[in-house]
Formats: structure tokens, C-alpha cells, sequence
């Protein structure tokens, strides 16, 4: 299913469609469809490892994995990077008991109704354009990671440069591509029905390149378990 949902990203009581994708961490495919009548699964519908936000977010995601798991809740990460280069990241920046997969045509992202937003000069729609104006007024705020507040492009060449990532052709590519693409994260239950989410869509452009909490992520982990 590659068309986009109309309405905006699933919302919970929405029933999440099939997606079929080429598996990363391990041969062969993963369908979501394995999942059902099975287990509950996270999720989550990134932008390519070229994105150092993203980077993290699926860091935090695998860590909170063997917690997830304890709950009988499977985990499944999904990235914009093409297979081959995505396999070479994974196997020198390896993440324990990490599910994961590549969706370079962003079907997962289309299904699931995260859109890609146009970036303009200095015309706002949010979230179907945004003017590059706002978007080097976003602050943003990693303690730890960067020195102090600044704008998302800027935090985004440091954090590259930190992690020492090389872009190669694949990333590129990508980045050209898939560059507006926002991401989200989805929890479903035994039968396949969204019971929580985050996406980068609400409030107008203020949730781009943050992630729910742990104790967030795990409440409603709870929940959908019980």
C-alpha cells in the first residue's frame, strides 16, 4: 500500500495498513502482517541515517528494546537508506537486537500519512511547506551533544561532524530526495490498530527533531500489553 492517508498520520483506533519491506538486520523481508494476532509492535518511520536527529531517535528506540520486549512488545525500525548502505552503517555502529529495515520510496511513510514537507523561501503552510526563515529560527537544545541552543541546520552539520558520518552517494541521494520528510512513531496492538503515536506533525512545526520521552514511550507500551 503506497498511497498517502488522507487525513493526516494514523491516529489511534486507526487500523495500520500492511507494508512489506526489505529486512536490514537480518535476510529477507518483514511484514507487519507477521505481527498480528502475535504481538504488539513499535513502529517507527524515520528519515534517512544521513539525519543525525534521526540517528539518535533510532538509538533511543533500540535501548529501549529488551524493556519493550519484557512487555511482549516487539520493535521495528524502518529508514529511508538504501539497503546496502544502511547493512554498512549497521555493521560498524551495530545496535543489540536491533529490528530494522529500508523503505528508500518512503511507502511506509506515505501509509502511514506522514507527509514530506516543500521547504520554501519564506512560505509557511505547515505541514505541507515550510519557509527555510522558520526553519533556521527552530531551535534546537541537546545538552551533552551540542554547546548550547541553534538553528536545525546548523546543529545538524555539528552533530555530523561529531559522529564523524561520511555521506556517500546513497545518503546524497537521500537527502535530496527525502529531505522534507517527517518522521513518527506508531504503536499497535495484537491486531494491528495504532494505540499511540508521535509524529513530528502537531503544533506547527514546534515537535521537528524531538522524540516522546522513555517513560512516555513505555506507559503506553504498557497499556497496549496489558
Amino acid at each position: 500500500m503506497s498511497e498517502l492517508h488522507v487525513d493526516g498520520p494514523l491516529q489511534p483506533g486507526d487500523r495500520a495498513p500492511n507494508i512489506v519491506l526489505d529486512a536490514i538486520t537480518r535476510d529477507g523481508t518483514i511484514a507487519l502482517q507477521d505481527f498480528r494476532g502475535h504481538s504488539p509492535i513499535l513502529i517507527g518511520l524515520f528519515r534517512g541515517l544521513h539525519c543525525p536527529f534521526c540517528r539518535r531517535h533510532i538509538a533511543a528506540q533500540a535501548q529501549l528494546g529488551a524493556a519493550l520486549r519484557d512487555k511482549g512488545v516487539e520493535s521495528l525500525t524502518v529508514v529511508n537508506t538504501p539497503i546496502e548502505r544502511a547493512r554498512l552503517y549497521f555493521r560498524y555502529h551495530p545496535l543489540p537486537n536491533l529490528l530494522a529495515a529500508s523503505d528508500p520510496e518512503r511507502v511506509s511513510h506515505r501509509a502511514f500519512g506522514l507527509p514530506t514537507i516543500e521547504f520554501t523561501e519564506n512560505e509557511t503552510e505547515w505541514p505541507r511547506k515550510v519557509g527555510m526563515d522558520v526553519v533556521k529560527s527552530m531551535q534546537v537544545d541537546m545538552p551533552g551533544e551540542l554547546p548550547g541552543p541553534m538553528n536545525r541546520l546548523a546543529a545538524a552539520e555539528q552533530l555530523n561532524n561529531k559522529d564523524g558520518y561520511e555521506m556517500m552517494e546513497a545518503d546524497q541521494r537521500m537527502a535530496a530526495t527525502g529531505q522534507g520528510q517527517l518522521f513518527g512513531q506508531f504503536l499497535l496492538d495484537r491486531e494491528g490498530i495504532v494505540r499511540w503515536t508521535f509524529t513530528e506533525v502537531p503544533e506547527g512545526g514546534q515537535r521537528m527533531f524531538g522524540a516522546p520521552s522513555p517513560q512516555e514511550l513505555m506507559s503506553a507500551a504498557s497499556q497496549v500489553a496489558s
